[in-house]
């Protein structure tokens, strides 16, 4: 079955002496784009990911995902976080860039690889706006300014005592399911915010996310194993 196109394009920045080459992908995904193409998509993005440095930037119209929280209400945003994931990539943007929505998004896989980020004001008859910033072309080895969760002074005891003394029978009675989520979230995020304390994530290993250890990449490597093995029994 062909594959259908997408509207994205791809360079390879020849690097200096010393200095590897860096892959910048720009893209555009229209709002009704179908899960086939989005498919394709996300294997372009596994390809280039796989440089040592990659740039990717573009309006990808998905105006639910709350990266914050890394989460989204509808399923093709859900998938497109599963791409971003499953690729180590990180997004720089924390602005809306249309009408309170954050539609221009800008991705790399190397902390360090993009900054001095800026938004401006619209180009020409645009609604949406500028996205300016620099590829450094040495990622510096700067402290992570990225903090993850340090569960091993977290406070579990804590933890529980305010969630346990909601009734929840009560607070989430005749809510639907998206409200009801959206209420437990966040009586969660403020418990979690008062009994786990934060910790500052290692400037070794930056291509991964904050939330990426030891036990998670174990896993990774066999789900990849895994799927090597199957696709060559396929192949055979």
């Amino acid at each position: 079955m062909d594959e259908e196109p997408t509207e994205s394009l791809w360079v390879r920045i020849k690097g200096r002496a010393g200095a590897g080459d860096i892959t910048v992908g720009v893209c555009y995904r229209p709002p009704d784009q179908g899960d086939r193409a989005d498919e394709g998509l996300y294997r372009q993005i596994g390809a280039a990911s796989l440089s040592q440095a990659l740039v990717l930037m573009g309006d990808f119209n998905h105006p639910d995902i709350c990266w914050r929280d890394n989460a989204a209400e509808r399923k093709q945003s859900r998938k497109f976080l599963e791409c971003v994931d499953d690729n180590f990539l990180l997004q720089v943007i924390e602005e809306p860039t249309r009408r309170g929505a954050m539609l221009d998004l800008v991705l790399n896989n190397k902390e360090g690889l993009v900054g001095d980020v800026k938004l401006k004001g619209s180009l020409g008859c645009s609604d949406h706006k500028m996205v300016e910033f620099r590829i450094l072309r040495a990622a510096r080895r700067a402290l992570s300014k990225l903090t993850t969760l340090d569960f091993s002074r977290a406070d579990f005891g804590l933890f529980r005592d305010p969630l346990g003394r909601i009734p929840w029978d009560k607070v989430l009675e005749g809510r639907r399911a998206q409200d009801s989520w959206l209420i437990f979230k966040g009586h969660l995020l403020q418990a979690q915010e008062q009994c786990i304390p934060t910790k500052r994530k290692s400037s070794k290993n930056t291509k991964r996310p904050p939330w990426m250890n030891k036990e998670l990449l174990g896993k990774v490597k066999h789900k990849k194993e895994a799927y090597r093995g199957w696709k060559q029994g396929q192949v055979a």
